[in-house]
C-alpha cells in the first residue's frame, strides 16, 4: 500500500494590526473574527519574533472564557520552562477585549502582583490545517488534538517589543507548510514594518520534557 499524499498547506489570509492602524474599520479583513468558544484550550507557541521566547521552550497559553463577564473576557494562562529548566513556570492575566476592534483584538492585564503589568494582542488570521475541519465554523470548541492554528500580533510595551506569535492547537506544533504558508502570507503585506519583523521569526522549542 502506498503512503498517503501529503496534505495540502492551508490557505492562509492575515490582514494588518487594526489596534496600530489610523482606522481600525479600514483595515480590510477576510474572514470573522474567532469566536472564545474556538480560541478556548490550550495553544502552543510554535514561532515567535518576541525575544523572551529565545531562552524558553515548550510555551503554551490556555484561553478560558469567563462566564457572566461584561463585555465577555477571557482568563489568560501562559505556561513554559526555561531551555535549561524542568521547573513549570506561569504568568496568569485576564483578556478583555478592546473597543472598535470587532472581536480580534484584546487588552491583558496580568493577575496578583502582576496587576500592574498590561499589553495588547490580536489575532492577525487563523484556521486548520486539516481540510476536514476548515469549515467546522469559528464558533465551535476545538478538539485538542485538531490542528487549529493562529497567528497573534503583540503591541509595543515599556518592556517588551512589539512582537509576532504562531499557535498551533496541536502538541507537535505546525507543519512545515503551514509554517512557509503564513510566513508567506506575512512576507506579503502591505505594512512593511509587519514585513521587517516577521523577518526575525524563529522556532520556539517544544519537547516531551513537558507531560499535559
Amino acid at each position: 500500500m502506498s503512503d498517503p499524499p501529503p496534505t495540502a498547506p492551508p490557505a492562509v489570509a492575515l490582514h494588518a494590526p487594526l489596534t496600530t492602524a489610523a482606522s481600525p474599520s479600514a483595515v480590510a479583513t477576510t474572514q470573522p473574527p474567532p469566536a472564545p468558544a474556538w480560541l478556548q484550550g490550550k495553544w502552543h507557541v510554535t514561532h515567535s519574533t518576541l525575544p523572551m521566547w529565545r531562552s524558553k521552550r515548550n510555551v503554551s497559553i490556555t484561553y478560558t472564557p469567563l462566564p457572566d463577564s461584561s463585555p465577555p473576557k477571557i482568563d489568560d494562562l501562559v505556561e513554559y520552562q526555561g531551555l535549561d529548566a524542568d521547573k513549570l513556570k506561569t504568568v496568569h492575566g485576564v483578556d478583555t477585549p478592546v473597543p472598535d476592534a470587532h472581536g480580534w483584538a484584546w487588552d491583558w492585564r496580568g493577575k496578583g502582583w502582576l496587576v500592574i503589568a498590561s499589553s495588547r494582542w490580536e489575532v492577525l488570521g487563523y484556521g486548520d490545517e486539516d481540510e476536514a475541519s476548515r469549515d467546522a465554523g469559528a464558533a465551535q470548541t476545538q478538539a485538542a488534538n485538531q490542528r487549529q492554528w493562529v497567528v497573534t500580533y503583540f503591541a509595543k510595551t515599556l518592556f517588551t517589543p512589539a512582537g509576532i506569535d504562531l499557535y498551533s492547537r496541536h502538541k507537535d506544533g505546525l507543519r512545515s507548510g503551514t509554517v512557509e504558508a503564513i510566513k508567506k502570507a506575512l512576507a506579503g503585506m502591505e505594512d512593511e514594518g509587519m514585513r521587517k519583523l516577521a523577518e526575525g521569526l524563529f522556532e520556539v522549542k517544544l519537547d516531551d520534557a513537558r507531560k499535559d
